[in-house]
């Protein structure tokens, strides 16, 4: 390994490790422990999760397959970080064993999801994109991508159609488009709980209140007959997230159909979006047309502006595609696509007069913007991280970013997104939230302990597990959590839950163990992220035992390093006598790399900071590499 790639000798001592270090590597520990205090609970020996109800009356019920998923999603990402070896194994059992289980509840055919909207698909999809990060070269996990993206290149079962460059229903997988929005005859609303998001089609006359609907079957009925007319059929804007799907598989196969379906299915909805003057519609129907089935309108579709996320479902679906299309076609206005959403809330913003904060609107309907609330910032750092874009960081600027009103809070929170805290690490790198490496990590501890806490005092049966009606169980007790060390060893911020990809600055490699991650006892920290340049600090905490470490250039070995400067030390260390310094003095190093790869040996208790010009994306991406 040595002679691969260009080396760099840490020679600056690092006898008493520094607090981050500390607390990175013991998060480390906990969570390999943590893991496995869930699986041995929730899981059976095929790594399937306990679970002996059933999932609504098949072959028409839709709805649960991520949630069998999800609460794994992160594990695989865990292990890719420096998790134990074992992690990978584990991850794969779990993911074939939910697998057959979902096949044999009616929910999954040869491997994919039957049919259901890429809100959930994405969610569900996670779990897998990160397995095949974490492991490129698993034949059967690349043949099972190769089979679930080739669902989406127009032939059988008939999931999208070239001529219009259109996905031809919001409900569809691996028995093709599935009709409408539910199995059996369409009523709504499905639930009373529904009444938070507001009515779908809220200009159906004669209906103006979910009470209504609730109280009269007859008008419940014709409310889902119109959902399945105008919402059930045609393509909506959620299904870009389908693009990560199709991009897995050529990152991982190389094969040039899967790219260029990318490229074309987001170019298609980005022209839509210029043709609309820069609002990016939620529809479009068979023929092509943007409002086919709601009398014009460009808001209305399933999961669409109107009903029921709004912004959180059309902006995360942009802006995966936005990203997955500028990765692998390299056409930088492509990102257009991601920032179209976010630029056209912000244009309706407002300030909360209590706090000073930014609200935009979430929804569109024929009433307007409406339901404003704080950004979700994981949108615009998503951008702002992928492309290091001037027009990215102003628009951060105008959330108020470094500085702003909450941008240096890190809130102990975890939600199932496992985000949240997008601010406090951007005002971290931009110099203004120095204690941010220490609170988050002091957070994710707490985060752990607290679900192994609640593990323990958990009252379901642990041989029968949660029913139907509680699929969430599992993904609120998940006690894995990724987002800090995901940014402060990588400079990566959470992948976007609804089927993003993961997106970092840099990534590790064990050269002894021939496996991703970061070695025993080394802890990273990524503390500059620019256009051009990027710095970490590496620190061996073993006091015997030297450790190297291959440094990447990107999440898929896409950027390319320039010159990296360093500390070295300047006398020979130890010195000889009784008073001994506790650092010797320094000179500057540096070495040209011009690639994806730097080494580096780290003998024991040293460290290193390296300082390094960088060209994003100067390198055609890819999964599979022959470090391993």
């Amino acid at each position: 390994m040595s002679a691969l790639w260009p080396t760099i000798e840490a020679t600056l001592p690092c006898p008493a490790p520094p607090t981050w270090a500390v607390l990175q590597r013991r998060l480390f520990t906990v969570l390999d422990r943590a893991w496995r205090a869930f699986a041995d609970r929730y899981t059976e020996g095929d790594g399937r999760l306990v679970f002996r109800g059933r999932l609504g009356v098949p072959p028409d019920d839709r709805d649960g397959v991520d949630d069998f998923y999800e609460p794994f999603f992160n594990w695989p990402l865990l292990y890719l970080l420096g998790g134990d070896d074992d992690l990978l194994a584990a991850a794969k059992r779990h993911w074939r064993g939910v697998t057959a289980q979902l096949t044999e509840l009616g929910m999954v055919r040869d491997g994919h999801e039957r049919g259901y909207d890429w809100f959930h698909q994405g969610e569900g999809l996670l779990f897998f994109y990160h397995l095949c990060l974490a492991d490129p070269h698993d034949e059967s996990l690349r043949a099972q991508a190769v089979r679930s993206a080739e669902l989406y290149l127009g032939g059988p079962p008939g999931n999208y159609d070239p001529a219009h460059n259109v996905i031809v229903a919001p409900h569809n997988g691996a028995d093709g488009p599935r009709a409408g929005l539910t199995g059996g005859t369409p009523v709504f609303p499905w639930s009373p709980v529904f009444v938070y998001y507001g009515l779908p089609l809220d200009w159906i006359p004669g209906i103006t209140s979910y009470e209504q609907l609730l109280a009269d079957p007859a008008l419940a009925g014709r409310m889902g007959q119109e959902m399945r007319e105008r919402m059930g059929r045609g393509d909506t804007a959620v299904n870009l997230a389908a693009t990560s799907l199709l991009t897995n598989a050529y990152l991982l196969t190389g094969r040039a159909e899967f790219r260029d379906w990318v490229l074309r299915y987001t170019g298609g909805w980005l022209a839509r979006m210029r043709a609309g003057g820069g609002v990016l519609p939620d529809n479009v129907g068979l023929g092509g047309t943007v409002g086919e089935y709601l009398g014009g309108r460009w808001y209305g579709g399933h999961y669409g502006w109107a009903w029921p996320h709004g912004l959180h479902s059309v902006g995360a679906a942009a802006v995966v595609a936005a990203c997955n299309a500028a990765l692998l076609g390299g056409d930088e206005t492509m990102l257009d696509l991601g920032r179209g959403p976010l630029d056209q809330v912000l244009a309706h913003a407002r300030t909360d007069g209590g706090t000073g904060a930014t609200l935009v609107p979430y929804k569109h309907n024929d009433s307007g913007w409406h339901t404003y609330k704080p950004m979700q910032m994981a949108l615009p750092v998503a951008l702002w991280q992928f492309s290091q874009d001037p027009g990215d960081t102003d628009r951060l600027t105008r959330l108020g970013y470094p500085s702003g009103p909450g941008w240096r809070d890190t809130q102990p929170v975890r939600g199932k997104e496992e985000a949240g805290h997008e601010q406090p690490w951007l005002a971290y790198l931009a110099g203004s939230n120095p204690a941010y490496p220490e609170q988050a990590l002091h957070l994710a501890l707490a985060v752990v302990a607290h679900r192994l806490a609640r593990i323990r005092a958990d009252p379901t049966d642990p041989h029968t597990g949660p029913g139907a009606d509680d699929l969430h169980h599992w993904q609120d007790l998940n006690p894995v959590v990724t987002e800090a060390l995901s940014q402060l060893t990588c400079g990566a911020p959470q992948p976007l839950y609804n089927g993003g990809l993961w997106h970092a600055r840099l990534r590790y490699h064990d050269p002894e163990r021939g496996r991703p991650g970061l070695p025993p006892d080394v802890a990273a920290l990524v503390d500059r992220i620019g256009p051009d340049r990027v710095s970490v600090q590496l620190v061996n905490l073993d006091p015997v035992r030297s450790r190297r470490v291959v440094v990447q250039a990107g999440a898929f070995a896409e950027h390319s390093f320039g010159t990296v400067t360093f500390d070295q030390a300047a006398d020979a260390w130890p010195p000889s006598g009784p008073n001994v310094p506790l650092q010797p003095r320094r000179r500057p190093g540096a070495l040209t790399v011009d690639g994806a790869y730097v080494q580096v040996h780290l003998p024991p208790a040293t460290s290193i900071r390296l300082d390094s010009s960088i060209r994003l994306r100067a390198h055609p991406p890819a999964q599979l590499t022959h470090l391993h």
